[in-house]
């Protein structure tokens, strides 16, 4: 797989990932609460583990390409922000528009 195309894969599981939390009841789209609605802390819980996630597959596909750059805080500041305008959608559809 070239590079841009890791880049364009890494974007589309980061978006799913994102999203996953607020589309299902299940943690992780896995395990059920039996029952119980998710509230909105393991969701944001459930945000931050698949962050980390999809930040090893990121780390995967550029150590498969190459040397690996070192980072500093302004690289996970950013991709934290990015993860979390990602997951905008799936929040909208969860607590702001009215389900009958």
């Amino acid at each position: 797989m070239s590079q841009g195309a890791s880049v364009w894969v890494v974007l589309l599981v980061a978006l799913l990932a994102a999203n996953l939390p607020f589309f299902t009841e299940r943690v992780l789209g896995l395990i059920s609460l039996s029952g119980a609605r998710k509230s909105l802390a393991i969701r944001l819980g459930e945000l931050v583990l698949l962050y980390f996630v999809v930040g090893g597959i990121g780390l995967l596909f550029e150590r498969r390409v190459g040397q690996i750059a070192p980072q500093g805080w302004e690289f996970y500041a950013v991709t934290a922000a990015l993860f979390i305008v990602l997951a905008f959608p799936g929040f909208t559809w969860r607590y702001l528009l009215k389900h009958r």
